[in-house]
């Protein structure tokens, strides 16, 4: 049955399959538990929340008897390399896999139609249940992906493959049927630490370790707050998402380029520049993200973090461009706006910007934004 999946997953567009068993993961419930009590999930709140069900499959859903693991290649080609945009401080660097469709769309899809395949051919007296989980449902994919052979778990805490490298999303099956189970991938990490080592925010405060809260990927996607200063200028130009410590890998040399047309980078995404960047009202960013997962973040959000890549720029013509925002809705936006200002002028011109902009000025949020 296995290699009938398995060829049914590649004409799917899927990279790898294996399987494991929902009793895989055992250290997964006392990892997850140290993560959470060091506070290391930031203001995921919805981490702890789900912690029980999370930390084993079982918790989830009861009647899962194997969960089959899928991969599926989402690697940058020649023409836009992951990291090359940080050389162009007036550009945004978007993480590698949000330079297209969003994932979630492409990969659930064939995912339901490998499921389909499986209970059709399953020889069984009892038609199986099936359900299809990617990244949305508390699923520790990456623990089952190890347990089933897809790859380890780097010291950057993201799986590696020793045929796809870092780039590549994870899926599952989860079935009530009993299938063969694949060996669980060993650690070949050895003694590198590129990836620790090239970590604009030092944040991880050990191998195998992460401190998401020191994590840009998750402090310009997740976290919905102001940005602390410390970790503004690391940011760069770094605009939503951060793949340092995955372009690092030197498992990637034997990665590829994304065969799937939906997970190939638009060309408008790979450097995009931030003033027109920062000239988009809410409808602007909606029609251009519309089908990338940038989309969920939010108009004003994602300004937050073009506003930090043009304070860094270091660009004397953006500030035209970020001027706009000292006196935009969103509070964020506004405070963020006041320090990317700040950073594009001298002292006597930030002065004068912000007598012109403040004259009066009633609300004491404003005023705090000036003074920070």
């Amino acid at each position: 049955m296995l290699a009938g999946l398995r060829q049914k997953a590649r004409q799917l567009g899927f990279d790898a399959l294996e399987v494991t068993t929902p009793k895989s993961i055992p250290h997964a419930p006392g990892a997850l538990t140290a993560f959470l009590d060091a506070g290391y999930h930031g203001t995921m709140a919805w981490m702890a929340e789900t912690a029980a069900r999370r930390g084993d499959p079982r918790a989830l859903w009861p009647e899962v008897r194997s969960i089959v693991m899928v991969a599926m290649n989402y690697g940058p080609d020649d023409a836009a390399p992951p990291l090359a945009t940080l050389e162009r401080p007036d550009r945004g660097n978007i993480s590698v896999y949000a330079r297209h469709r969003d994932y979630h769309d492409v990969i659930k899809g064939r995912l339901k139609e490998l499921a389909a395949h499986l209970v059709s051919r399953a020889q069984s007296d009892v038609r199986p249940d099936v359900k299809v989980f990617v990244d949305t449902a508390p699923v520790m994919e990456k623990p089952l992906a190890e347990a089933a052979g897809l790859g380890w778990q780097g010291k950057h805490t993201n799986l590696v493959s020793r045929d796809l490298g870092s780039w590549f999303f994870l899926g599952s099956i989860f079935t009530t049927l009993d299938l063969p189970t694949s060996a669980p991938e060993q650690d070949h990490c050895g003694s590198c630490r590129a990836c620790l080592d090239d970590c604009p925010t030092n944040a991880f405060p050990a191998p195998y370790q992460l401190d998401a809260r020191r994590c840009i990927s998750y402090l310009t996607i997740e976290h919905a707050g102001a940005i602390p200063e410390e970790f503004r200028k690391p940011m760069g130009n770094r605009i939503y998402g951060c793949d340092d410590c995955l372009a690092a890998c030197p498992w990637n040399k034997f990665a590829s380029a994304a065969h799937e047309t939906k997970l190939q980078a638009r060309a408008d995404l790979v450097a995009a520049p931030l003033e027109v960047l920062l000239a988009l009202d809410d409808a602007a960013f909606r029609t251009l993200f519309s089908g990338s997962p940038i989309k969920r973040i939010g108009r004003d959000r994602f300004l937050r973090n073009v506003l930090i890549a043009a304070g860094n720029s270091s660009d004397p013509a953006l500030l035209k461009a970020a001027l706009p925002h000292l006196a935009d809705e969103n509070p964020v936006v506004r405070g963020t706006a006041v320090w990317a200002v700040r950073q594009l002028t001298s002292g006597t011109d930030f002065e004068r910007l912000k007598a012109a902009h403040l004259p009066a000025e009633e609300d004491a949020g404003v005023q705090t934004e000036w003074t920070n």
